[in-house]
């Protein structure tokens, strides 16, 4: 949400446009505000230890009431496919503020795969009332679901907006401890295997099959495996219990959004079961495998630009050995286009909505939380 945050600040005459995080995400979302030079006008601060989902959708819908009665926005932003977002969008449909959805329109049409966030996506889009869906196929589902196309504008998706920024911002940026501390752990003369893993689907036998996967990665002595754990127990314990061993397998604490860029732009290979790095990734150049049974991107599985393994032990060291000894399959994959924009996405919602306010100014309020990229 980073970029749309920007392009409306960047419209003070058109727009009154402030920033309400919920923090359901505390640690990964300060230094993301950081990096981006950004400052919340309103902070839910939600986060807690062991907060379950119906404890969080309730917050969430209680905090964001104040801050629709204080500011009292025409349009509140959403993105994508979080907790924060279907909360956020209720609470602005119950205060009779129009709901827009940045990243809108991805789907499995299976309520369980990915959980929760097939269905956060789906029930926020339902509330909706403009759409910003970033392929032309995701369009296609909204209109399947009779959203009206006048409410529909295909965007390209703001990820690859952040990442373009990012990339660049990254490369002048040389006195990062946490990026120096990568670069004095990795061999980067190997190939570089970075994995992010952190899905509730994949809690338990999913997590044990991942691992053995990347005890068998472990075992290519031109390989260095970098896994930044998350923090949820459910991944901690089965990781470092079974791969803390492996002297090229580098587990890692969560990274900060700056360093985690710089590292998939260093990689050679991305493990995956992130959403939003099945984007990003492609970007860069780098193939990714992607540790789902399904995915809300089928774009990307079109393009050739991701592989679906699922948290299948044997379906992710196949794929992963040929694109690690077959250069020619590597090359293939890692130069095809990426479907999902050209780092623009940002300027076309907001000079959207600087043709429909031309005429008055407009409150928006921005809602989000920093969504891992881990």
């Amino acid at each position: 949400m980073a970029p749309v945050v920007k392009a409306f600040q960047a419209k003070p005459d058109l727009f009154e446009s402030k920033i309400c995080l919920t923090a359901q995400h505390r640690q990964m979302l300060d230094q993301v505000m950081d990096f981006f030079e950004l400052q919340a006008d309103f902070d839910l601060d939600v986060m807690k230890p062991d907060q379950d989902l119906f404890e969080l959708t309730a917050n969430i819908v209680v905090g964001m009431k104040k801050v629709l009665d204080d500011f009292k926005p025409d349009f509140v932003f959403v993105h994508g496919d979080t907790t924060t977002s279907t909360a956020a969008a209720l609470a602005a449909f119950y205060a009779g503020a129009q709901v827009c959805h940045v990243e809108a329109g991805l789907r499995t049409y299976n309520k369980k795969a990915p959980f929760p966030e097939e269905m956060n996506r789906a029930l926020t889009g339902r509330l909706a009332d403009w759409h910003f869906p970033p392929t032309i196929g995701a369009k296609n589902n909204l209109l399947k679901e009779n959203v009206s196309e006048k409410n529909i504008l295909v965007t390209g998706n703001t990820v690859i907006d952040a990442l373009l920024y990012s990339v660049e911002k990254v490369s002048k940026n040389d006195d990062n401890e946490e990026i120096t501390s990568l670069k004095n752990t990795i061999d980067f003369s190997k190939k570089v295997v970075l994995v992010t893993g952190h899905r509730r689907e994949n809690f338990g036998h999913g997590f044990l099959e991942i691992c053995k996967a990347l005890q068998f990665l472990s075992k290519y002595p031109d390989v260095e495996v970098v896994y930044p754990v998350h923090l949820n127990p459910n991944v901690q314990k089965p990781v470092y219990d079974l791969l803390s061993d492996a002297s090229n397998i580098h587990l890692v604490k969560p990274l900060s959004y700056e360093s985690f860029i710089w590292l998939l732009d260093k990689c050679y290979l991305a493990i995956t079961d992130s959403g939003g790095i099945q984007e990003e990734a492609p970007t860069l150049g780098k193939p990714v495998l992607v540790m789902r049974d399904t995915t809300e991107r089928p774009e990307a599985v079109e393009a050739g630009t991701v592989i679906l393994v699922g948290a299948n032990a044997d379906n992710i060291t196949r794929e992963a050995h040929k694109l690690l000894t077959n250069a020619a399959a590597y090359k293939e994959m890692s130069k095809l286009h990426n479907p999902y924009g050209d780092g623009k996405a940002a300027g076309r919602i907001v000079d959207f909505f600087a043709e429909f306010v031309s005429t008055s100014t407009t409150e928006l309020t921005l809602t989000s939380h920093a969504k891992s990229t881990s």
